[in-house]
């Protein structure tokens, strides 16, 4: 990669010291230039001519090719219901089987029943799923007419403006007006926004569940319109990407009429189902509409799953078919033989219309069919029916446990995959996630270290320490006694509290245009908040405790800033005081965090346009600095306090302004803490003031609370928890975020001035780079400094290197630097905190100039156009600063290590799979007793398919020393193996194993073909703990343990780097936490803790797999049971196919007498309740051996009902031996007798009932023994 970069770096100079022009893209298809109009590869591209008057006969050439608007999510329409749906339910064999009989029915050679008889099961079944799935269609169908009828705005090419229009009428090309809380009907490319900055702001709840906003920024050269969009004006060609499903990607470039091409990205692009929030108006192109929406393309649906049961139940049913065919065919020999014993042709044998007779063997090929008919029982056709309303019923039960339910989120179970239930109760093995998962991923700043130095933060610890947060009174007041405030300020807090109040936070409402299919459901319980909280802001992550020893230090180096001006630069050699300044604008800066404010709706805060004339207001600032005689600045701040008209007067023009009111005049930037973390800016009461004296400390003054008219208070809204953790942190020591633009970013310094840093280019954060970066030009230095953060595993390759420098001194410091802060680092790890690191670069405006040149060709090419960006983003990310670290701690969530504790002793292996630092993992491990201090732990490091191997091969033999000829324990038909093992007194002293691995290795594994000895060494070890694992490579481990050891998996997961690992599991299950609900739309059950994972498991799977495996025994049973009665009857009838039960008694049989009991016992039944299973977690493991239903299980019950038949059919034969009964009177007592004995089988299995009797006969006995003590 690293000669790609450099290659097509150079590529690019020599292009433009030759003078050649810049093309804009290689890899870009491009018409000849001869001719005015290019040509497009529609196949690999699409294109998107405007729907105005310029362009119109374009437009009407290409659209008709792409999707209308118009939704449809339903299955049939009025036309296709009847075929469409008898032909997916014929897909059943079973259904066909039933097809079969009922047509060999009707021939008259082998008529058994009459022909009305048999159509009425198979068309009672097919009519009640033919009714389940027309009125689910039905429901679809009014779904998607309410969404093809909402409102939008279009523009009308004949009536030059905007007209009202229905979502359905949208086209590919077309113009869409869209304002303040509405739904966004397509995939729009932003063109134009109200905002000055060209921003608009989205709410994607509706997509991915997440709650914080997002912004979405014009094309490039559109963001300077001042006036409102005019469509007739737009006659650019857009060229993109096909559709597909990918969320977050979108690459295309906009063709001028000129042939200059600008090109956009998903940063651009306005998702279907997303809402507008806090931009007035929104005009963009439609890109992609209807289903080819992404959107719309990730709207799969609930996943359909075949669970083990089903699997196993289809085996069987083959077992039954095969006694079926045994049964028939003993039947048609015995019809042979039967009829070979009369020497002349019987009196009920009557030839055909020419007098002959059938010959013998076609004679018993027609008693096997007219078997197969009269047999026909045996396959139970009502089962699949039984099944689906069983499991309904589970499902209900399951969304309505309140154990499963969560207060805070407001979330109760999400079932999304309806039909793996009774999965739930054989699980072997869990695949978790860490972050998210197995932790509240609320991210708590905790420790820092800063050039080498650390600041362990010890208050703020003390503060974590208590397990609960405080409530709001006593966060005040802690707050306020951290930030040292003068005595007449904190005597008393309730008034200062009083005055500063500020209205709660509000969403704004959305519009009343019912959001689409694809949208997120919510789960049963679960009721809209009127006053939901702004992502990642809960008070123990916002609350900072500033450490004593770096608080001043933070002080001086805001003073230092002070100090800086055009015609002083900031030196190249690093100092502890640059460096801490440094740090903190990082922490501040390189970031997407959003300022909003408490109005309703929710505002996003910007800096006045006055604010870029910063150097006035600073050259104010420091004449009254001077003026006042201030004393011991650098130390403590003390100062003569200004008086409040001067002070306004240098710092008024830097008032924050919201985007639809206008603030007080008299506001200024001299504002104190909020009562939640938040910043408030506040005018300082000018008695107070002027009443201080000229010893009071400019600190006091610039922190003065509120005593005034208080201003809307700022609230961050990050996409990661890890972001709002560094702002608050630094928003702790009073490096204040005030406000962000995509051009600007203003930052608050101690001293209450405002630095407005002109953002050049921003680099995102992805997985691949791990890091995120921002260019800005220095607002006192006009320098172009580049702030990194990133994990430290790449943050350190990518630091200047020492030897490099020509300073010996310089070399020495860096090299101690770098080592002090891997060692820091190093402990961060130990303690269980994530880790990054915090770095910056110094650029000059040539290099500059010409990486932009670079970036710019790259955003324009639509083919390889990823691998472009990575290129300019290598290239500007190198030769770093190191300026310091961070440790960001992510506790535990409540009930993990009991859950995880309680899932081992039901036998169930539970692997970690992380991308978090391995250091960090492990000690996250031993927290949720994931590992013990016992256990022996295996860590594998390596890059090397052979050093793995080695290594591989010693622990195998370590562990087998240990563990002698102990195996794991195997499955060998459904049948649990036990495996061998030591005797107890010499394995009690033998140590658990643990594993700890990370993706290097993995990779080495995989591609050295190293699976089978891996997995065999983790058949020894008590736990598994994968690290720096890609999601590639959570989904291929998972893969590979489910394929290759044959074992019921579970992957669990919050993010959308889970998504992978989720589908590739056996069951899938997403939590609904702080990053998204990706994980849960991938998922088919959806929790929002992980403690919730016990009882879903331990109890709701044991009951599901209990009933569900019970039921589905007792169905083969009772058929079997029933059929054989008839069987029996044809050794006495000549095995002439005739009954002596009445036909609809038969037909009946299944769909009425035995139907209802089954239904109850598999939803209701509990064979142990649901406190015993949570307290002898061991009881799980009869569903992991499939101890209720195995092939022995199965054959036991078919043995059983043939002896029941017999005892059922013989005890009334030999009573009605020899008498004149007809076959009627004789049949009625063996049906009789069969039912009550089916019945009371049923009886006795359900648990249940036998709980009730106990209870009752107790307590009627305690009632008698009590009268007759009485009597």
């Amino acid at each position: 990669m690293t000669f790609s970069v450099d290659s097509s770096w150079q590529r690019w100079q020599w292009r433009v010291r030759d003078g050649l022009p810049q093309s804009p893209s290689e890899a870009t298809p491009l018409l000849s230039q001869d001719k005015r109009r290019q040509s497009y590869n529609l196949t690999q591209q699409r294109v998107v001519f405007p729907n105005n008057s310029m362009c119109h006969q374009d437009w009407a050439e290409v659209s008709w090719r792409y999707s209308s608007n118009r939704i449809c999510t339903t299955k049939y329409t009025f036309l296709t219901f009847l075929p469409q749906n008898l032909f997916e339910q014929f897909h059943r064999w079973a259904n066909l089987y039933f097809l079969f009989l009922v047509i060999l029915n009707w021939m008259p050679s082998m008529e058994v029943f009459h022909r009305e008889i048999t159509m009425l099961p198979l068309a009672i079944v097919l009519f009640i799923i033919m009714v389940k799935d027309g009125m689910e269609d039905f429901k679809r169908h009014r779904f998607d007419r309410e969404i093809n009828c909402s409102n939008i705005w279009i523009y009308e090419r004949k009536e030059r403006s905007y007209v009202q229009k229905c979502w359905k009428d949208v086209r590919v090309g077309d113009f869409i007006q869209m304002k303040c809380n509405e739904i966004i009907p397509a995939d729009i490319l932003l063109l134009f926004s109200s905002d000055p900055s060209g921003i608009c702001h989205l709410e994607t709840a509706n997509l991915d569940g997440e709650t914080n906003l997002k912004q979405r920024r014009v094309v490039k050269g559109f963001s300077e319109q001042v006036v409102q969009f005019e469509p007739e004006h737009f006659c650019n060609t857009i060229v993109c990407e096909k559709p597909n499903n990918h969320l977050n990607k979108f690459k295309g470039y906009m063709e001028h009429p000129d042939q200059t091409r600008t090109g956009f990205g998903s940063e651009s692009l306005l998702l279907r189902g997303c809402t507008i929030r806090n931009t007035e108006v929104a005009v963009g192109i439609v890109i992609y509409a209807g289903h080819e929406t992404k959107a719309m393309l990730n709207n799969s649906g609930p996943r359909y799953k075949r669970s083990q049961i089903e699997r196993r139940m289809n085996t069987d049913i083959f077992f039954c078919i095969g006694l079926l065919f045994l049964m028939c065919l003993i039947g048609a020999v015995g019809h042979r033989l039967w009829n070979g014993t009369f020497e002349e042709h019987p009196p009920f044998d009557v030839p055909d219309a020419k007098g002959s007779f059938l010959p013998l063997a076609l004679g018993g090929f027609y008693m096997f069919l007219t078997m197969i008919i009269l047999l026909q029982v045996l396959i139970p056709v009502s089962l699949y029916v039984s099944i689906e309303l069983v499991k309904l019923g589970q499902v209900f039960f399951l969304h309505n446990d309140l154990d499963l339910y969560d207060e805070e989120t407001n979330l109760s179970i999400q079932c999304r995959a309806l039909n793996i239930t009774e999965d739930l109760g054989q699980i072997q093995y869990v695949f978790s996630d860490k972050t998210g998962t197995l932790t509240e991923n609320k991210m708590v700043f905790r420790r820092c270290t800063i050039m080498g130095s650390e600041y362990s933060h010890q208050e703020n610890a003390k503060r974590l320490e208590t397990p609960k947060e405080l409530d709001s009174d006593s966060e005040e007041w802690t707050q306020y006694q951290c930030l040292s405030f003068p005595a007449r300020w904190a005597q008393g807090p309730a008034t200062l509290r009083g005055q500063r109040r500020a209205q709660p936070l509000r969403r704004c409402h959305s519009a009343q245009v019912p959001i689409q299919s694809h949208s997120r459901q919510r789960s049963v319980g679960r009721c809209e908040s009127s006053q939901p909280p702004v992502a990642f802001s809960s008070s123990i992550e916002k609350d900072v405790t500033p450490d004593k020893n770096l608080l001043p230090k933070v002080q001086d180096a805001a003073l230092w800033l002070e100090t800086l001006s055009d015609s002083k630069p900031a030196k190249s050699s690093p100092s502890t005081t640059s460096s801490i300044a440094d740090f903190f604008l990082a922490l501040t800066i390189c970031n997407s965090v959003m300022v909003s404010t408490t109005t309703e709706p929710r505002q996003r805060v910007t800096m006045s346009p006055s604010t870029k004339a910063l150097g006035t207001s600073l050259e104010k600032i420091q004449q009254l600095f001077h003026r006042l005689k201030l004393l011991n600045l650098s130390q403590s701040f003390s100062s003569t306090a200004p008086s409040d008209t001067d002070l306004g007067e240098s710092l008024g023009d830097n008032m924050p302004t919201t985007d639809s009111e206008e603030r007080d005049d008299a506001s200024v930037y001299s504002g104190g803490y909020s009562t939640d973390g938040g910043y408030r800016n506040s005018t300082c009461d000018q008695g107070n003031i002027q009443g201080s004296g000229l010893d009071a400390s400019l600190e006091e003054v610039l922190e003065a609370p509120a005593l005034g008219l208080a201003s809307p208070e700022l609230y961050y809204e990050a996409e990661s928890p890890d972001e709002a953790a560094l702002v608050h942190a630094a928003h702790a020591y009073s490096f204040t975020l005030m406000s962000r633009t995509p051009e600007q970013v203003t930052v608050r310094l101690p001293q209450g001035i405002c630095l407005t840093f002109d953002v050049l280019c921003t680099l995102g954060f992805d997985s691949v780079r791990k890091r995120m970066s921002v260019v800005v030009r220095h607002p006192l230095t006009g320098e172009i400094i580049i702030y990194t953060k990133g994990a430290d595993s790449v943050i350190m390759d990518l630091l200047e290197d020492p030897a490099c420098v020509t300073d010996t001194d310089v070399e020495k410091k860096m090299r101690k630097i770098r080592a002090r802060t891997q060692k820091h680092l190093d402990l961060y790890a130990r303690d269980g905190l994530r880790t990054l690191c915090i770095a910056k670069k110094v650029i000059t405006e040539d290099d500059f100039r010409r990486w932009v040149s670079f970036r710019c060709e790259a955003e324009a090419s639509l083919d390889n156009r990823d691998d472009l960006l990575m290129e300019t983003a290598q290239h500007l990310e190198n030769q770093l600063t190191l300026l310091g670290a961070t440790g960001i701690e992510d506790r535990l969530q409540e009930g993990v290590p009991d859950t995880i504790a309680a899932l081992r002793e039901a036998g169930i292996q539970l692997w970690v799979l992380t991308g978090d630092k391995q250091e960090t993992a492990v000690n996250i491990a031993y927290s949720c007793r994931l590992l013990d201090q016992t256990d022996t732990v295996y860590s594998i490091n390596t890059e090397s398919q052979e050093t793995c191997e080695s290594i591989l091969n010693c622990a195998l033999e370590e562990v087998k020393q240990f563990h002698g000829p102990q195996k794991p324990d195997r499955k060998l038909s459904g049948f649990c193996l036990p495996s061998e093992t030591l005797p107890p007194t010499s394995r009690a002293a033998i140590p658990e194993v643990g594993l700890v691995i990370d993706g290097k290795t993995l990779n080495a594994i995989f591609q050295g073909k190293l699976e089978m000895k891996f997995l065999e060494l983790t058949q020894y070890c008590r736990s598994v703990l994968c690290c720096r694992s890609t999601p590639l490579q959570k989904s291929m481990i998972v893969k590979l343990v489910r394929d290759k050891l044959s074992v019921m998996t579970l992957s669990i997961g919050d993010g959308a780097n889970d998504v992978s690992m989720i589908q590739a599991a056996d069951i899938g299950i997403g939590i609904s936490g702080q990053e998204g609900m990706q994980a849960v739309m991938s998922s088919d059950f959806a929790i929002s803790r992980f403690r919730h994972l016990k009882k879903l498991l331990l109890v709701h799977g044991h009951w599901c797999y209990s009933r569900l495996a019970r039921m589905v025994v007792y169905y083969f049973y009772k058929n079997v049971c029933y059929v054989n009665l008839l069987f029996w009857y044809q050794f006495f009838c000549g095995f002439s196919g005739s009954t002596m039960i009445d036909y609809w008694q038969m037909i009946f049989f299944n769909l009425f007498f035995t139907s209802l009991p089954p239904l109850v016992f598999g939803v209701l039944d509990k064979d142990i309740s649901g406190e015993t299973l949570l307290a002898l977690p061991e009881l799980y493991k009869s569903g992991q051996n499939s101890e209720c239903y195995n092939p022995m299980t199965f054959w036991i019950s078919i043995v059983d009902a043939f002896y029941q038949s017999l005892v059922c059919f013989f005890i009334p034969y030999l009573t009605y031996k020899d008498s004149d009964i007809d076959v009627f009177t004789f049949g009625t007592p063996i049906n009789t007798i069969s039912l009550t004995t089916i019945l009371l089988y049923q009886a006795m299995e359900m648990k249940t009932w036998l709980h009730m009797m106990e209870t009752y006969l107790f307590a009627f006995t305690v009632e008698v023994g009590e009268k007759v003590q009485g009597n």
